[in-house]
């Protein structure tokens, strides 16, 4: 009598989660010997930048998968065509390849989107780590809170979901800004984290600023959201292209615009709820809606970061602000007039992601205050002078 067979098979997934494992024992083998001598809060403090960083570069290989369309090199998940890696589905990537030579799945395809995967896993295994870390601490020292590291947990297994959600309704527009907009949820929690655990290492509190300076930090930041949202929006319509000049589009200050389409949200790529292909006057909505709400978020983050300049222990996050912000206006410049080179495009997505961390960090390293003291650094700056 023959064994019933499974009706899934799991071992693409447990040899994905396996491959996470050996990518994260490699940073935490690093950290470990960094941190041989340090308390149990410090070295918890430096797992939080560490996962940080590398959650930062891995936005960044999502944004060059998407960008180089490897994102259904493997079009099925988590595995590539039920193996581990594309090693083992050499054939039916070969025809596939045969069958259309540019893609979407080639062998150099499939291992971008493969390497990406493993990552992200490897992200997801320190995440745990720094969960179980901030649980087995928290009674030792009362500073570490260790629903942040729960949340983030959590986060992170809904990031997946939407990672394979990406995969298996093959680059559906909302979807692939949805796990956009989460990786850079994810990072705003692990800065928030990083910059409690500074403040806890080093026993000092948050800066008092006043309230409308904070109000005008928050405002920020929701219109930066909103940007990041519209420019998600932009690249996964592939939309970038639909004004190529600056300041004017098509020649014109208002060009032909059709927000209904360019704006109708649930539906497949390129295509419209009733099946018809979205008209060039609806890429050009996204484009321009993209446009125009830079020109608020770079005046906004200019202003910011010149009244942050004000205050002697913000002044840091003041230069970042206003660096990245002319950052953004560069490379968002370059990709409308030399047509969305990968670099340019890459090097946005960094600034986008770089903005959230330096504005969680802002927000998170002060509070109101009626009577604003100067004081000192005091959030452990998560970008640089950690001892990891």
């Amino acid at each position: 009598m023959e064994a019933p067979s499974l009706l899934y098979d799991f071992s693409p997934a447990v040899r994905l989660m396996l491959m996470g494992i050996l990518v994260a024992l490699v940073p935490l083998a690093w950290l470990w010997l960094r941190q041989r001598r340090a308390t149990g809060l410090q070295r918890l403090r430096a797992l939080a930048v560490l996962t940080l960083l590398l959650t930062f570069d891995l936005v960044l290989f999502g944004a060059f998968t998407r960008l180089t369309d490897s994102g259904l090199g493997c079009p099925d998940w988590p595995g590539c065509y039920g193996s581990a890696s594309p090693v083992g589905a050499r054939a039916e990537i070969a025809a596939a390849q045969s069958a259309m030579p540019t893609g979407p799945v080639t062998h150099g395809k499939a291992w971008v989107e493969m390497v990406h995967r493993y990552l992200a896993t490897g992200v997801g295994v320190l995440i745990i780590g720094l969960a179980g870390a901030s649980w087995w601490l928290r009674r030792r020292y009362p500073a570490v809170r260790p629903w942040w590291a729960a949340v983030t947990l959590l986060w992170v297994c809904l990031q997946g979901a939407f990672g394979a959600w990406t995969v298996t309704m093959k680059l559906f527009p909302a979807i692939v800004t949805l796990h956009l907009a989460g990786g850079l949820v994810l990072l705003a929690l692990l800065c928030a984290q990083a910059v409690r655990l500074g403040q806890a290492v080093r026993g000092l509190p948050a800066i008092g600023i006043a309230p409308g300076l904070r109000w005008l930090a928050g405002g920020v930041f929701a219109l930066v959201v909103v940007q990041i949202l519209l420019g998600g929006w932009v690249s996964t319509n592939y939309a970038v292209l639909a004004c190529t000049g600056f300041p004017v589009c098509q020649g014109s200050w208002w060009p032909v615009m059709d927000f209904g389409q360019g704006f109708q949200i649930w539906r497949p790529l390129g295509m419209l709820q009733d099946g018809s292909h979205i008209s060039f006057a609806g890429l050009t909505a996204i484009h321009y809606a993209h446009r125009l709400c830079a020109y608020a978020a770079l005046a906004g983050l200019l202003l910011l970061a010149a009244r942050l300049r004000r205050m002697p222990a913000l002044r840091r996050q003041s230069r970042w602000l206003g660096g990245l912000a002319l950052w953004q206006f560069a490379t968002g410049l370059s990709n409308v007039v030399l047509g969305w080179p990968l670099i340019a495009a890459v090097a946005h997505t960094g600034g986008a992601a770089a903005l959230v961390v330096v504005l969680t960090w802002t927000l998170c390293a002060s509070r109101a205050a009626r009577q604003p003291l100067p004081q000192e650094d005091v959030c452990g700056a998560p970008l640089r002078g950690v001892a990891l």
